[in-house]
C-alpha cells in the first residue's frame, strides 16, 4: 500500500486513489499504518498494569474489558503468561466485578515472573499451571478450576502459529460456555509480512486464519466483533492487534 498525505488540503492518496483525510476511511488508513509501524517499534512493550509488564495494545485491553464486563465470566483461562501483566489485568477486572478468577497456562513460567504474580495483591484470584497448553495433563489440570455452571471465557496468547492456535482452539473451545468467547489474539501478524520484524510466512501462518478456519468447521462458533457499548462516532472498526480474534459460542 502506497500512501501520500496532504495535511494542507486534507487529503490522502492511497494506491493512486484520493480520499478525504478527515474521514472514517482516512482514519482507517492511518490507523492501519500506525499499528504496523507501532508493532515494528515494539510500542506495545511500553505498558504495564499495576506494575506488571502487559505487552498489549491499550485499545485491545479496553475492548477486552468491555467483553469481560458483558460476559461476566466465573473463569478466565489464558494461555501464555509471559510477565503476567495480562493475568493481573484480567484478575483486576474480576475484582472490580466481585466475580471471577483467572487460570494462566504456560509451557515455562520463569521463577521471577511466578514470584511477581504470586506476590501481587490480586494473587488470590490467579492460578498458574506450567505445561504444554494442549497436553492432556494440562487440560485435566485446567478443568479442575471449573465448577458446574461456571461461565468460562478463554484467551489464547501463547504460540501464535496457525498449527498451535488451531490445536488450542480444538482443546479449549469445549470449555467455553454459550454466549461467551474464545479469543485468538495477535491476528495482526497477517498484516506484518512486509515490516522489518515480520515474516513473509505470516500471510497464512497466523491466528486470524486459524480462528476463521475453526469457525468455518465448527457451527457452535462464529467470528464476531464485540459490540461497542458506547459509540458517538462514525467509526465501527477497532484499532487492534487482534483482528478476527473473537470467536463467540452461539450454541
Amino acid at each position: 500500500m502506497k500512501v501520500e498525505i496532504d495535511t494542507q488540503n486534507g487529503t490522502a492518496v492511497v494506491d493512486g486513489r484520493e480520499i478525504p483525510l478527515y474521514s472514517v476511511e482516512g482514519f482507517d488508513v492511518l490507523s492501519r499504518l500506525w499499528v504496523k509501524v507501532g508493532w515494528d517499534q515494539k510500542y506495545s512493550y511500553t505498558f504495564s498494569w499495576l506494575g506488571m509488564p502487559i505487552i498489549q495494545l491499550p485499545e485491545d485491553m479496553i475492548r477486552y474489558q468491555e467483553v469481560v464486563f458483558a460476559v461476566r465470566p466465573d473463569v478466565i483461562i489464558e494461555t501464555g503468561v509471559a510477565h503476567g501483566g495480562s493475568l493481573v489485568y484480567s484478575a483486576s477486572l474480576c475484582a472490580l466485578m466481585n466475580k471471577g478468577r483467572v487460570v494462566g497456562i504456560d509451557v515455562m513460567i520463569r521463577p521471577s515472573n511466578r514470584q511477581r504474580i504470586e506476590s501481587n495483591v490480586l494473587a488470590e484470584r490467579i492460578s498458574l499451571i506450567e505445561g504444554d497448553s494442549v497436553s492432556p495433563q494440562t487440560l485435566e489440570d485446567v478443568c479442575k478450576h471449573i465448577r458446574p455452571g461456571d461461565t468460562v471465557l478463554v484467551v489464547l496468547d501463547s504460540d501464535h502459529s496457525y498449527a498451535h492456535v488451531m490445536a488450542e482452539l480444538k482443546a479449549y473451545a469445549p470449555l467455553v460456555t454459550k454466549n461467551s468467547f474464545i479469543v485468538a489474539t495477535d491476528g495482526i501478524m497477517t498484516d506484518l509480512t512486509d515490516v522489518p520484524r515480520g515474516k513473509p510466512t505470516w500471510d497464512r501462518d497466523n491466528p486470524q486464519r486459524a480462528a476463521a478456519d475453526f469457525a468455518r468447521d465448527n457451527a457452535d462458533f462464529v467470528v464476531q466483533e464485540p459490540e461497542w457499548p458506547f459509540n458517538e462516532s462514525g467509526l465501527r472498526a477497532r484499532v487492534t492487534h487482534w483482528p478476527g480474534a473473537y470467536l463467540k459460542r452461539v450454541r
